[in-house]
């Protein structure tokens, strides 16, 4: 079973960046698994859909803003995503994007083995190189976070 774990985010804005940077603190951790792809993107609906076919799972890492506490860390489901990543009117959200995918007949995982893992951000409007402090606070978490569902998802294989 091929699985992709995949940061979101802007690099160049605070906290929304703290996708990636989840991304990047996986990487070295998974590398020896030829079985996981991680990687970093800033899209979503229909671009995120179409970087995950031909996957059998997949892990998606993003700020999201709920009115939690910054640093929290959410475990949501397609169907619980709130945000659609793009200011476009043409684009879609998660679940109506893989909708679409899976009638064109492309090979993508099922909902109940796609997972996002949302950091709650304090700050998405600000440029900076640097999440806030209760955001750059919650990586480890969230990498803990990916790596637990990630074993639930294999049914307990070794990282």
């Amino acid at each position: 079973m091929k699985t992709l774990i995949l940061g979101l985010g802007n690099p160049l804005v605070t906290d929304d960046s703290v996708g990636l940077r989840v991304a990047e603190e996986l990487k070295p951790r998974l590398a020896g698994r030829t079985d996981i792809e991680v990687s970093e993107d800033n899209w979503g609906g229909l671009r995120l859909m179409e970087r995950m076919i031909g996957f059998d799972r997949a892990i998606v890492i993003d700020a999201i803003q709920t009115g939690a506490a910054p640093g929290t860390i959410h475990q949501l489901t397609p169907d619980g995503i709130p945000t659609q990543r793009s200011a476009s009117a043409h684009d879609v959200n998660l679940s109506t994007a893989l909708e679409f995918g899976r009638q064109a007949g492309m090979r993508l995982p099922e909902n109940r083995h796609i997972q996002l893992v949302g950091i709650e951000a304090q700050d998405i409007l600000t440029f900076g190189e640097r999440c806030t402090p209760s955001v750059q606070a919650a990586i480890p978490r969230a990498v803990e976070a990916v790596l637990h569902i990630l074993d639930a998802l294999s049914g307990g294989e070794p990282r």
